[in-house]
């Protein structure tokens, strides 16, 4: 293959990789990007009304109180110092301040041990083991050995799920019987992947929260148990987030810091709502860096977050500023 040829399948990765971004926060955009195109487009001059109802429009596309508070406190000084004098500048000062907001939290996951393990938490629901199963896949794709293992011994039907996952992709799954001990799953898993010398373990946990005293419990004996083989695992733990919920998000991902050490965030279901604006109350809330997100169903839609492309996507520029 020429490098030209290589080139060009780079660029075309590029462009489907961006497009489906672009595709997936098609209902998010809706709400956020057209409300304030009409407030602005057409516009010359910068009116309070315009700068409230800018408010507005971002508090109903679940940005977040104090994400915000601080976004308009940056504009309305930015406005008194006249360093913005036209609506289209305004739009522009938007888009940047939102960015900025993000930016942050913009930290890709990068592997320092060998084997590296991954453990997932996060609530019945919010798509936990597909975005394991996606997450294998992407890795896979890297060119890492991957392994699963289904810690989640506790829902129903929770094991058979990621071994779906596991022969869709072509990786092994170890798992247990349905109420087996879910750390005894996972050391097992991690005896195996350090044996035969593999790169990246991906652990699945029960989702409960309604008594999180067992649930730190179980997850404080997991990382017990990892530790007998490495001492520095879990080396990542990935709060898996759906965004249909909202501001609700923002209460599970408190209430999953209250039990275990959380470094990563996973926001999936983009897609399916239009309350993506949730991301931003995310950053800054919560400061844990985002991953990756999940912008459709298919297995390639979880996409790592760049603060850039998913501001850019939201405001409707799909290839010529991406």
């Amino acid at each position: 293959m020429t490098e030209d040829n290589v080139a060009e399948q780079k660029a075309h990765s590029k462009l489907s990789f961006l497009a489906r971004i672009f595709q997936g926060l098609e209902k998010t955009r809706s709400n956020l990007k057209e409300g304030i195109e009409k407030l602005i487009l057409g516009e010359k001059s910068i009116s309070q009304s315009m700068i409230d109802e800018i408010e507005t429009t971002l508090l109903l596309a679940d940005v977040g109180a104090l994400a915000v508070a601080d976004i308009m406190n940056e504009l309305t000084q930015q406005v008194a110092r006249h360093e913005l004098d036209n609506a289209e500048a305004l739009y522009g000062a938007l888009k940047l301040a939102l960015t900025n907001l993000l930016s942050p939290c913009e930290k890709s996951l990068t592997f320092d041990q060998q084997p590296f393990v991954i453990l997932t938490v996060g609530v019945n629901g919010a798509g936990k083991t597909t975005t394991i199963g996606k997450l294998a896949h992407y890795y896979k794709d890297k060119g890492k050995s991957v392994v699963l293992a289904a810690g989640d011994t506790f829902r129903a039907a929770a094991v058979e799920q990621l071994q779906s996952w596991g022969e869709k992709i072509d990786v092994p799954v170890i798992a247990q019987s349905q109420g087996s001990d879910s750390a005894s799953v996972i050391y097992d898993a991690m005896a195996s992947v350090q044996s035969r010398g593999q790169d990246l373990l991906i652990a699945d946990t029960a989702g409960r929260l309604q008594n999180k005293k067992n649930l730190m419990e179980e997850l404080s004996k997991i990382t017990r148990v990892l530790g007998r083989l490495d001492q520095a695992a879990p080396h990542e733990v990935l709060l898996v987030l759906d965004a249909c919920t909202g501001q609700n998000a923002i209460s599970q991902a408190k209430e999953f810091l209250d039990v275990v050490q959380v470094s990563g965030i996973v926001l999936t279901k983009l897609d399916g709502t239009a309350k993506g604006g949730v991301i931003f109350a995310i950053a800054k809330q919560l400061g844990i860096p985002i991953r990756f997100i999940g912008v459709g169903e298919g297995v390639e839609d979880l996409q790592p977050f760049s603060a850039e492309q998913f501001v850019n996507a939201l405001f409707g520029d799909r290839l010529d500023s991406i």
